[in-house]
């Protein structure tokens, strides 16, 4: 990670801005090919056009109602269950539409979701993480399901803080711990791609710092797609970024531009983007 200053005459914020460990040719997790999305007769996203790279981050950034999270959650349909959603368009997990996957379940287990306020559930660290697990496998054997609780412990880097107290609520656990049980939660089952909703913004700096770091590890196994508020997290942790923003008149969420974060950051080819980053605008 090095300091960057923005290269685009008139930027005027200094960010360390990190430099991509992936590959700018990475094959495509998450894919939208000009997807719309409606609440009713509203449509929130207009013709979203996006690449989340396989084991890279990417980040969405851009003003608030902007569409941030209404793509993000799309992802995995949180939206099935809000009455009048319906979308235009491609969105691809591994070049298989979403919209056509048939068992929610199924596609969940493939794209796990950490939200922005830490949701364990009201039982204990140990089966926090054994859910997912007896969901997955209804045979697994005790023995088996405690060293996959282990693993996903490890994996979320909380094992040592917890391995005395498997059997404590997790509720009992602060809050940068408790959305470190929430992501082992969700690697528990192997999925593909972890989707995280600005999962730092209730978090003290110490904690969103843990998060950071667990961040990029975890993209080894996992690609990632974060909304964030945060322009020095998304430049911290992101591979890719996607700036998005609002049409005035439709009052749709729009890409405006997308590239690998240190030319978005340091070199931006949008003035609307600069002007974003610089923070003139949003």
């Amino acid at each position: 990670m090095s300091e960057q200053t923005a290269g685009h005459p008139g930027a005027q914020r200094k960010l360390a801005v990190r430099e991509s460990s992936g590959h700018a040719d990475a094959p495509a997790a998450i894919e939208a090919r000009d997807f719309n999305f409606y609440y009713g007769d509203f449509r929130a996203l207009e013709h979203i056009s996006m690449v989340a790279p396989r084991h890279q981050i990417t980040a969405l950034i851009g003003p608030s109602g902007a569409g941030k999270s209404t793509l993000l959650r799309a992802m995995n349909r949180m939206h099935d269950e809000t009455p009048g959603t319906s979308s235009e368009g491609d969105l691809l997990l591994d070049g298989e539409d979403i919209n056509g996957i048939e068992d929610l379940i199924v596609l969940r287990k493939r794209v796990g979701m950490i939200f922005q306020r830490p949701n364990p559930f009201p039982m204990s660290i140990f089966e926090n993480v054994a859910y997912g697990l007896r969901l997955k496998s209804q045979s697994a054997n005790k023995g088996v399901i405690a060293d996959q609780v282990e693993q996903a412990l490890r994996g979320a880097a909380i094992w040592d803080e917890v391995k005395d107290k498997l059997q404590q609520s997790g509720l009992a656990l602060s809050g940068g711990q408790q959305q470190r049980l929430c992501i082992a939660r969700a690697i528990a089952v192997e999925p593909e791609v972890l989707l995280m909703d600005e999962p730092c913004a209730a978090l003290d700096p110490i904690a969103t710092l843990k998060i950071e770091e667990l961040m990029a590890e975890l993209e080894e196994r996992y690609t990632i797609v974060i909304v964030t508020h945060n322009l020095q997290q998304a430049g911290r942790v992101a591979d890719q970024t996607v700036f998005l923003s609002m049409n005035p008149e439709t009052r749709a969420g729009f890409v405006v531009e997308a590239g690998p974060t240190q030319q978005i950051f340091t070199n931006p080819k949008d003035d609307r983007t600069l002007a974003y980053i610089s923070g003139r605008f949003g």
